[in-house]
């Protein structure tokens, strides 16, 4: 009889046991943390790109209907003119699923690597230093690791750390930890003035550990030129580059790093500026004293090591 009155008794079921829309859902995901965000622009633009570019397709299905093929449908038509938009937006349905997963409305997240592998692929920007498209890395650095030399031993551990060469030069056995895998780097030798840790990944750790076989008792560099008490060269780095016949530079592997978090994972674009220890906003400096956004940053640079350093 429902049926025959336009009713879907499927629908009234589910609004009888309380689940939401997806429009609800987001609405009340966005109370429960909006206090939690710090950066204004974040706050106020968190909503909108879903009210924007979610809601016309998503936002009056049951959040316990959404699947892949309705998040692919709701990003597409800006999946490549607006990239990073289209990231976010994906990422927010994302965590409104996830929030109705904690909530008991649902048991199955989102199918994201199904889905990604359905979207077209990005072109990368064009970077202001050359970079090794982020594919061709771990090809690269199973082919650095034939040979071991100090020189090699830094370019890698600058692969997997994100890092700029002279931070990766300049490294001390007294900035690493580890024990418990961290490379602190002291404000006076990062390029915005700021103390930055550096998680190290499992394969950064076994980069860190061949290096202590190349110690020298005179000097506490991790990685010493020939001098021992003085670093390695710039060009020492970028000469390793050219004679594996690559036409990057050092720097451009952050690049390379960048564009792989982007359109390979589902890691927050926040993250992966935080790991290049770029400035992102007034919320980053509190959440990273709580170590929030350093246990997330500890996932993304392992995934990353991972790819770099395949088993």
């Amino acid at each position: 009889m429902q049926v025959e009155v336009g009713i879907d008794p499927v629908a009234e079921r589910r609004k009888e046991a309380g689940i939401p829309t997806f429009k609800e859902a987001a609405a009340r995901v966005f109370t429960e943390h909006k206090a939690s965000w710090r950066n204004q622009k974040h706050r106020a633009q968190w909503l909108s790109t879903l009210e924007t570019y979610a809601f016309p397709t998503l936002g009056n299905l049951s959040v316990a209907e959404i699947d892949g093929h309705h998040v692919r449908d709701a990003v597409i038509s800006i999946w490549l003119e607006k990239p990073e938009t289209a990231r976010r937006v994906r990422q927010r349905i994302n965590t409104v699923v996830d929030w109705a997963i904690g909530k008991g409305y649902r048991t199955i997240p989102l199918p994201i690597a199904a889905m990604n592998k359905s979207l077209p692929k990005v072109k990368a920007k064009r970077a202001h230093h050359t970079a090794l498209p982020y594919a061709e890395v771990p090809a690269f650095t199973g082919k650095l690791r034939e040979r071991d030399s100090v020189g090699r031993l830094a370019l890698e551990a600058l692969i997997l750390t994100a890092t700029r060469s002279g931070e990766i030069r300049g490294a001390t056995w007294g900035e690493v930890d580890l024990n418990n895998a961290l490379w602190t780097i002291p404000a006076e030798r990062m390029k915005a003035g700021r103390e930055h840790v550096v998680p190290l990944s499992s394969a950064a750790l076994d980069v860190f550990r061949r290096a202590q076989g190349y110690r020298e008792a005179r000097s506490e560099l991790v990685f010493p030129g020939q001098r021992g008490d003085k670093p390695l060269s710039d060009m020492t780095l970028t000469k390793i580059c050219r004679d594996m016949e690559m036409a990057a530079v050092p720097h451009g592997f952050r690049s390379s790093f960048r564009d792989w978090v982007a359109e390979e994972t589902d890691f927050d674009g926040d993250i992966a500026e935080m790991a290049l220890a770029h400035a992102i906003g007034n919320k980053v400096e509190a959440a990273y004293r709580r170590g929030n956004l350093l246990e997330k940053r500890k996932a993304v640079m392992e995934a990353w090591g991972r790819y770099c350093v395949p088993n």
